[in-house]
Order: C-alpha cells, then sequence, then structure tokens
C-alpha cells in the first residue's frame, strides 16, 4: 500500500543518479585545510572556494560544486524590499534583517521591533533556542529565538509595506521568491534558473547554485554596494548580523569596511570585498564538505583575506595540532603571501 506523499521519499538508502546533479564521491570536493599532529595529518577538511570579479570567475578550487546558498543569500533575499525598509525602519532594524543571528537579548527584541505585536503570529520559523547560551541555561524554544527570526520579520514587515499577503511568504509562488529570483538573475543572466529549489531550514525557499555563481552574486554586491542601505546596516551593526565570536561578524570588524561577510548553514561563508585590484567588486565564496565547521572555514578565511592585505585573527588554537591551509585556496599570483600568514599564534 503507497502512502500518501510517498515519491517524495528516496527509493534507496544509497541514492539515485539524477542526471546533471553530482553526489557521494562525484562531487569535486578538494582538500583546504590540514590538521598535523608533530607532521602526521590527522584531518584534513575539504570543500571548495571560488573567486569571481565582475561576472568573470578568476579562480576555482572545486568551484563546480552544486550546493544551496541558505543564509548567505539573505543580503539578496532582502534587496527585494529595500526601498520599503529602507524608508520605514531604523539602522538596526535594517542590520537584524540580513542576519543569522545568535539569539541573544538584543537580537531578539530588535527583531520583534519591526513588527506589531498583532503581526507576530504571522512569523512561522521553526522553535528554537539560542545559538549561543552562556552558562547554564534552560531557555524554552521560541521563533524568535530562531537564527533566521529577523530576517522573517524584515520580509513580513516589506510584505506589508509592499501590501502583498503576509500569510504564506515561505511558499515559492508568494510574490517574494519571484522578485528574490530576479535579484538572483540581476548577476547570473536573466535566464538563469535554479536546478533544484529546496526549503531552507527556517522554512523559507533556497536556491541550488554552484560555488562559482555564488562568488558571481557576492561580487555584484560589492560593486552595488551604494545602491541601498544593506552594505551601511551591515557596517553599522555585525554584532548583529551574527554576534559574539561568529566569523561573519569579526571579519566585518576587523575589515574597515571594506568587507562584507555572511555565513550559511552547512557550511558556508561568502565574502564580497571593495579591493583597488579589483575594481569591479571581489566575490569569494567557501563551501566545508562536511558542513558548519567555523573554526576550519576561520583559517581559510584568514589566510584568503591576508593575501588581499587584510588582518583576521586566528580562531581558538587547536588542541596540539597545527593547520596548514593548501595554497589553491587564493590564486596563483598572491600563493606566497600565504607564506606570511600563520595559522597559530606564537603566544
Amino acid at each position: 500500500m503507497n502512502k500518501p506523499g510517498i515519491h517524495l521519499y528516496p527509493s534507496s538508502p544509497l541514492g539515485e543518479h539524477i542526471e546533471g546533479i553530482a553526489t557521494g564521491r562525484e562531487v569535486d570536493w578538494q582538500p583546504l585545510v590540514d590538521y598535523r599532529r608533530n607532521g602526521v595529518s590527522e584531518t584534513t577538511i575539504h570543500g571548495a572556494v571560488a573567486w569571481a570579479h565582475g561576472n568573470e570567475l578568476i579562480h576555482s578550487f572545486g568551484g563546480n560544486v552544486l550546493c544551496y546558498g541558505r543564509s548567505m543569500m539573505k543580503p539578496f533575499m532582502i534587496r527585494v524590499f529595500a526601498d520599503e525598509l529602507g524608508s520605514k525602519t531604523n539602522w538596526k532594524q535594517r542590520a537584524i534583517s540580513v542576519s543569522s543571528h545568535n539569539g541573544d537579548a538584543i537580537h531578539v527584541a530588535t527583531a520583534q521591533s519591526l513588527l506589531p505585536e498583532s503581526q507576530w503570529g504571522f512569523m512561522q520559523t521553526p522553535l528554537d533556542v539560542p545559538l549561543i547560551q552562556f552558562g547554564r541555561q534552560v531557555r524554552r524554544p521560541r521563533r524568535w529565538f530562531h537564527t533566521c527570526s529577523g530576517e522573517h520579520a524584515g520580509i513580513l514587515r516589506g510584505c506589508s509595506e509592499k501590501g502583498w499577503p503576509m500569510a504564506g511568504y515561505m511558499l515559492p509562488h508568494h510574490p517574494f521568491f519571484a522578485a528574490y529570483l530576479e535579484q538572483v538573475r540581476r548577476f547570473l543572466g536573466p535566464d538563469w534558473t535554479p536546478k533544484r529549489l529546496g526549503r531552507d531550514g527556517c522554512g523559507l525557499p533556497t536556491m541550488a547554485n554552484t560555488v562559482a555563481e555564488l562568488s558571481q552574486l557576492f561580487s555584484g554586491l560589492a560593486a552595488t554596494r551604494n545602491e541601498d542601505w544593506i552594505w551601511e546596516a551591515i557596517q553599522r551593526h555585525p554584532d548583529l548580523v551574527g554576534g559574539f565570536n561568529r566569523l561573519d561578524s569579526t571579519i566585518i570588524k576587523s575589515c574597515d569596511g571594506a568587507v562584507l561577510a555572511k555565513e550559511g548553514a552547512d557550511g558556508l561563508l561568502g565574502m564580497a570585498i571593495v579591493h583597488p585590484d579589483y575594481p569591479e567588486g571581489l566575490g569569494v565564496v567557501v563551501k566545508i564538505a562536511h558542513g558548519w565547521n567555523s573554526q576550519a572555514t576561520w583559517y581559510i578565511a584568514r589566510s584568503i583575506l591576508g593575501t588581499l592585505g587584510f588582518e583576521l585573527r586566528n580562531p581558538y588554537s587547536l588542541h596540539r595540532q597545527k593547520a596548514f591551509i593548501v595554497e589553491h585556496v587564493v590564486p596563483e599570483s598572491l600563493r606566497e603571501n600565504l607564506e606570511t600568514i600563520p595559522t597559530w599564534d606564537e603566544w
């Protein structure tokens, strides 16, 4: 007897072959950073890196890997409402609308301030607890603790201002998704279509892009940074975008307004970089193969940014291991610079 919706489930635990979509051992993952103990490699972190300058892919190390953009795409999603939110919100509210926050009190309060309490019921993030908790805290799961609550509140506020229905805002046939797709097509071409559309952990639609395509999008974000308030809001309030000890917040604070960084679930980091050698905007995207690993991503980001003249501190140290970067994370012209960027601190 077939159960309702059975066609949506896999038919085998080994997976199925889908033409044009690499899975398992077919995916072109590359080694990015190596953890060694007394010269012996104990852990190798695989992933993919792509660099784009304008519409040109200038460096790829596994950049043909297909993945979902997840929360890294929030600046493009919120651009749909740049005019509406720009005229009706303050800088903190704008920053929280592009955030993947830790769920601290300031994050929750700022996200809630985007909507009147009578509209809170429209917000449909999953129940969650704060991403980072200090000490022994027992929190009852709430929608507002979810890392995406600020974005959802921003979308709902934007829908209200545009006169779009607030109910159903997470569905792919809602006007919001069509407008978001146009933001992506602005940088990838008018005929671009995602190979797959999935449902993100927060419930919103997420599109499948190659890592190379994602780097093109972040290059475009740097090139068009003066068109709206998104870049400035993130630079003004980096700790609302992520929070304490978060990689994207730390990058933003370390680069004096020249880098917009955004993390995404399951091992994504996008960096939109303003640099004199890349007048059309530089976009660099890192994807970690096994998913979320902020420490490994941090080492890679420090090395990439260091070759461009930015100083990002090392993450908390490994225990009796040292991290070693694979030189192909940067273009060949910058590899000599990697020698000058240690992945450990002398102290």
